[in-house]
C-alpha cells in the first residue's frame, strides 16, 4: 500500500484519518494540535509528515489554512507525489496549490459531502477533479473512504462541492424562513414541516432537523462566501453571519435562531 501523510486532523480529518488506518493503510498523520493525533503516527512538523510518503492528503479549514500549511511542506514534495485536497477551499485555491509544488508532482481535488459519521465508516461522497491517470492511482485510497464521483479536470471537484453545499445550505435557510413564516401566520408547526417534507423541500427539511450532522454555521458560511452567486445566495451568506452567537453551532440551529 502507498505510503499516505494526512494534515489536518479537524472535525472531518481525524474521522477519516482514522478510517484509513483502520483499512490497513500506513498513514503518518500532522496536526497543529498534536492532542488529536492520539493513538495514531504523528509526525511533529508538516514536512516531517510528508517525507517518503507517496500520497498527501489535507483536510483544511479554509483556503488561508491550506496556504499556510502548504508553505511547511509543498516544496519538500518528490516527483511522482499525489496530494488529495480534500478541503473545502473552491477552484482557485486548486491551482494555488498546483502552483505550489515541484514538477512531477500532481494535485487532485476531492472534497466531500456527508459529516462525521459517514466519514468514520466510508459512507462519504466524494467530488474528485484531477487528471485520469493520478486519480487511478489513488482510486483504492478514496473508495475506501466513500462514493466518488468523477468531475472532471483539476479544480472541477472543488467547483462542484461549492455548487451542491451551496445548494444544500440555502435550503435548510429556505425551511428556516418558512417555518418562521409559518409561525406568524399561526399555522401549527408540525403541520408546516409534514407539507413541506411532502414538496420539493423534502430533502432540505430532512437537513434541518438532522441530529446527526456537525456542519457549524461558521464554516457555512465560509462556504457560501466561496461560492459567491447571485442576490439569494448573498443573502443566505448574510443571514448566516447575523448570528455569531451560533457560528460555531450545526446548521440546523438557523431554525430556530431566526424566529
Amino acid at each position: 500500500m502507498n505510503k499516505i501523510a494526512f494534515l489536518g486532523l479537524g472535525r472531518m480529518g481525524q474521522p477519516i484519518a482514522r478510517r484509513l488506518v483502520s483499512e490497513g493503510h500506513p498513514v503518518t498523520v500532522w496536526n497543529r494540535d498534536p492532542k488529536k493525533a492520539e493513538g495514531l503516527d504523528a509526525a511533529p512538523s508538516p514536512a516531517e509528515a510528508v517525507a517518503g510518503a507517496e500520497v498527501v492528503i489535507t483536510m483544511l479549514a479554509d483556503p488561508a489554512a491550506v496556504e499556510n500549511v502548504a508553505a511547511r511542506f509543498a516544496g519538500t514534495l518528490a516527483p511522482g507525489t499525489v496530494w488529495i485536497d480534500m478541503s473545502s477551499v473552491g477552484p482557485d485555491s486548486v491551482a494555488a496549490s498546483a502552483k505550489a509544488v515541484p514538477d512531477g508532482v500532481q494535485v487532485i481535488d476531492a472534497p466531500v459531502m456527508g459529516s462525521v459519521g459517514p466519514a468514520a465508516s466510508g459512507g462519504l461522497i466524494l467530488l474528485v477533479g484531477g487528471e485520469d491517470e493520478a486519480v487511478e492511482r489513488v482510486l483504492p485510497i478514496l473508495n475506501v473512504l466513500g462514493r466518488v464521483v468523477r468531475a472532471g479536470g483539476p479544480g472541477a471537484g472543488a467547483a462542484l462541492k461549492l455548487v451542491l453545499i451551496s445548494t444544500a445550505i440555502a435550503g435548510v435557510a429556505v425551511v428556516a424562513e418558512a417555518l418562521a413564516v409559518a409561525e406568524r401566520l399561526g399555522l401549527d408547526e408540525q403541520l408546516a414541516i409534514r407539507a413541506l417534507e411532502a414538496g420539493p423541500l423534502g430533502g432540505a427539511v430532512k437537513r434541518a432537523f438532522s441530529e446527526d450532522s456537525d456542519f457549524p454555521i461558521r464554516l457555512a458560511a465560509k462556504d457560501m462566501a466561496l461560492a459567491g452567486g447571485g442576490p439569494v445566495l448573498r443573502s443566505v451568506r448574510e443571514l448566516l453571519e447575523a448570528h455569531p452567537e451560533i457560528a460555531e453551532d450545526d446548521l440546523r440551529t438557523l431554525v430556530t435562531a431566526i424566529r
